[in-house]
């Protein structure tokens, strides 16, 4: 999948829903219950954007409470990539304004609105126009995330979605920006005491292109997103999400290795020593053990002073990623039966 120009300028959502067979796909899961799992999409999930701690974007404002971009390098596919993050300007009480970079409570709204887009009456996708829109309350996303122990206030919600339509990515590959946008494009609202007072009402926001050209192209793969709601630790997450759609052949006869400097592209090893980097990453894995993703794990050096983490996958597991292999075949046949290219 390559997304390969700048969202376009600002629009609003189509006024009638589009009958989409892409769509349809994509809401239509291999699952005895639904209400568990979602969708993901690698290009845009292997993006690091949501590593910010509060300490740390502290220490990037500006004693006015500005702060530059951000830029993170690091490498996708064996291409050398570059994300810069514009943060978020947002004002506040005393008419200032303040430099806000998304974070966990970024991260978790992004996977609840996924969850929510999944559920026909509040999507529209426009295959032709690749284009993709969500339509939520914020109380539809604070139900959400009470649901699955993420529990966010209300103030804290529209506040993430401030952030989330406030901040600009630029994406660039081996130099070459590829995209530039939002994680909320084009987010539409009703009047700000309207939005305050009526949390009920509908908003509408368009996803980024990366997500829209998953959905043309079926090149998304189904998880258990109530597993990865369920882990508490950001890394746990950004590794659930990577054995996801890399250990896809998971087996109780087989595993699956990677290394240290691979997980660096997470931007979420950021301690001062190496070592407690090293911690971090081993008590993802055993969070991981512990909600039944892994059957065990093993980290060893290797010659070259990389750490080396070895895993292997629970019942629960191999399940799952052979329900979402049928799924994606099933899903690929039916668009080629349909005339639709496939990734």
């Amino acid at each position: 999948m390559c997304a390969n120009k700048t969202d376009p300028m600002k629009k609003d959502p189509p006024a009638n829903a589009i009958k989409s067979i892409q769509f349809d796909l994509f809401s239509t899961f291999v699952s005895n219950d639904g209400r568990n799992v979602s969708n993901t999409v690698e290009m845009w999930e292997s993006i690091p954007k949501y590593f910010f701690t509060p300490r740390q974007v502290e220490k990037l404002r500006t004693d006015g409470g500005l702060a530059e971009p951000f830029k993170w390098e690091y490498s996708y596919n064996g291409k050398r990539c570059t994300i810069k993050i514009q943060p978020a300007l947002i004002e506040q009480k005393d008419g200032k304004y303040k430099a806000f970079f998304p974070g966990v409570t970024e991260e978790l709204v992004e996977e609840a609105l996924k969850k929510i887009l999944t559920d026909q009456r509040h999507g529209i996708h426009d295959p032709k126009n690749v284009e993709t829109w969500v339509r939520f309350s914020l109380s539809m996303i604070q139900r959400e995330l009470s649901a699955r122990g993420r529990t966010r206030s209300r103030a804290e919600i529209k506040h993430a979605i401030e952030v989330m339509s406030g901040c600009t990515l630029t994406f660039y590959s081996e130099g070459k920006e590829v995209w530039r946008g939002n994680i909320l494009q084009d987010l539409v609202t009703v009047g700000r005491d309207e939005y305050i007072a009526d949390t009920d009402s509908l908003h509408a926001a368009r996803l980024p292109l990366f997500i829209s050209l998953g959905i043309n192209q079926i090149d998304y793969r189904q998880y258990n997103y109530a597993r990865l709601m369920g882990c508490d630790q950001q890394l746990a997450r950004w590794i659930y999400r990577r054995l996801i759609n890399r250990f896809k052949q998971a087996d109780l006869t087989n595993s699956y290795h990677f290394i240290f400097s691979d997980l660096k592209a997470s931007g979420l090893l950021q301690q001062g020593r190496e070592r407690d980097n090293h911690k971090k990453v081993m008590d993802a894995l055993q969070e991981l053990k512990d909600k039944m993703v892994l059957a065990d794990f093993t980290a060893e050096k290797t010659p070259a002073g990389d750490w080396k983490y070895t895993v292997t996958a629970t019942g629960e597991f191999v399940s799952e990623q052979k329900a979402a292999n049928k799924r994606r075949a099933d899903s690929e046949q039916k668009a080629i039966n349909a005339g639709i290219s496939v990734r």
